[in-house]
């Protein structure tokens, strides 16, 4: 009888890599092509159709407008729609995981109207709540500390702990205590809400559209019908959405906006083709970087340009909401995409039930993704309570939450879950920003401002479903 000799390791090695070449291989340029148009057919497409929009709309306006292009307007259009995009940012979360939170808009609201009493009574808010609005609230900031507790989400207990602490210490008028104040309160409300939903069971349209209600009513109490509460004499906050950085500042941020992306998607790029991984052909990640670092540069040249229209005023600088809006999409990219908990996320988006059999506390995740939806609506409340200088009973009112959500669904995040990023938010937004600024400048009324922004939100809705049915096809 013949002994057929087993293969040595290296003939071992050697038919593994044959075996698994798709993963142990670099794409060239025609295969990376070639699989990002089969990707394209399959129904992920991702951000390309608002990309492709906002190029057109940005063509279209600029054609029909010879403002849409000058200095003050790219500036101003820059701020325009940050609040609304912060808020998106946190309602990517939310959508990634198939749920829907509706009361983000006002949640900003009454994270703003707290903010704004507390600069405009320095610090006392039992004077401008009075005892009984002022003992309910800090109930509430308990409530939210306790639930979060039940459920392990200890940044929320910190956060809502530490706004009780704020309130009834009753600190002086300071806008840093302010903001972090907004912040607190934002935190508790997604730790209120995350827990309804997550651990009650409660389905999240119906919770999320009681508390949209719900916290109407709270602003209101705290506003007063026709009531508004000015924070346009603080310098910082004022600054917040208005100011921009100096000549210095604004470089400083290219370098290091510019210098970090191509540094991690560089470095990740030679370290999977180290070992030996499948990635993009080194000329495409070239392209990419040295793309994005061009147009950051051409942007940043234009805003250090001295844009005031009065000669004894010098107005230069890129915004300060640029940073904000980059730091938030940067920590989250990364929390999404690096972190297990980012993993766990779109697990969870993508079959639950197989998410939770595979040992992910799939309670304690839908409840905690409330919780920076609401953080993330605070912040944006911060951002557009400073451009417009006020508070009042219509803050964070229905445009608000539908232009946040609309942002981050035309940018590509997908209603039904698992399928999404952050930068998705920053695209839609800009789109929304685009057409509300470009139809603007046309002096177009609010009635078609609307219905264009309904349609394009349509649109995208229209592009998701028809790309995830596609996707089903694709994978049978």
């Amino acid at each position: 009888m013949t002994k057929v000799s087993e293969p040595g390791p290296v003939k071992a090695a050697e038919t593994a890599v044959s075996d698994f070449g798709i993963d142990t291989t670099t794409l060239s340029s025609r295969e990376a092509v070639r699989d990002y148009v089969a990707r394209l057919r399959a129904g992920e497409i991702g951000s390309l159709p608002a990309i492709l929009g906002l190029v057109v709309l940005v063509v279209l306006f600029s054609v029909m407008s010879d403002v849409f292009f000058s200095l003050n307007n790219i500036a101003n259009l820059l701020a325009q729609g940050a609040g609304q995009t912060i808020i998106a940012i946190g309602i990517v979360y939310v959508l990634l995981i198939g749920e829907i939170d509706l009361s983000a808009g006002t949640a900003s609201g009454v994270a703003g109207a707290v903010l704004a009493m507390h600069y405009v009574e320095d610090g006392n808010l039992m004077s401008g709540m009075g005892s009984t609005v002022f003992f309910i609230f800090n109930a509430l900031l308990i409530l939210g500390a306790v639930l979060a507790g039940l459920l392990r989400i200890w940044p929320g207990v910190a956060m809502s702990l530490l706004g009780v602490a704020i309130t009834v210490i009753g600190f002086k008028a300071n806008p840093w205590v302010e903001m972090l104040l907004a912040v607190c309160v934002g935190a508790a409300i997604g730790c209120i809400t995350g827990f309804l939903i997550a651990k009650i069971g409660m389905p999240s349209f119906v919770v999320t559209l009681a508390l949209f209600l719900a916290w109407q009513g709270v602003i209101l109490q705290l506003i007063g019908e026709g009531g508004v509460l000015g924070i346009s004499s603080s310098h910082v906050l004022d600054q917040v959405a208005n100011g921009n950085l100096s000549t210095l500042g604004s470089w400083l941020l290219f370098v290091i906006a510019a210098g970090g992306y191509a540094a991690v998607t560089l470095g990740g790029h030679f370290l999977r083709r180290r070992r030996g991984l499948v990635t993009q052909p080194t000329p495409l990640v070239l392209a990419k970087v040295l793309a994005l670092t061009v147009f950051a540069a051409i942007v940043t040249i234009l805003l250090t340009v001295n844009r005031s229209p009065n000669d004894l005023i010098e107005i230069s600088g890129v915004p300060y909401v640029v940073p904000i809006v980059l730091a938030l999409m940067v920590a989250g990219t990364y929390v999404l995409n690096r972190t297990t908990y980012g993993r766990h996320i779109y697990a969870v988006g993508g079959n639950a039930e197989a998410a939770r059999r595979a040992g992910i506390n799939v309670t304690q995740l839908r409840a905690s993704v409330f919780v920076i939806s609401s953080s993330c609506a605070a912040i944006g409340a911060i951002v557009y309570s400073s451009k417009v200088g006020s508070v009042d009973p219509q803050a964070g009112g229905l445009n608000t939450l539908l232009f946040a959500v609309g942002a981050a669904v035309i940018g590509g995040t997908s209603l039904f879950g698992g399928r999404g990023r952050v930068a998705d938010a920053v695209i839609g937004g800009a789109v929304l920003a685009v057409v509300s600024n470009g139809l603007g400048l046309l002096e177009q009324p609010a009635a078609v401002v609307s219905i264009v922004t309904g349609l394009v939100l349509l649109l995208a809705a229209t592009v998701d479903a028809l790309s995830r049915r596609r996707a089903a096809v694709a994978q049978r």
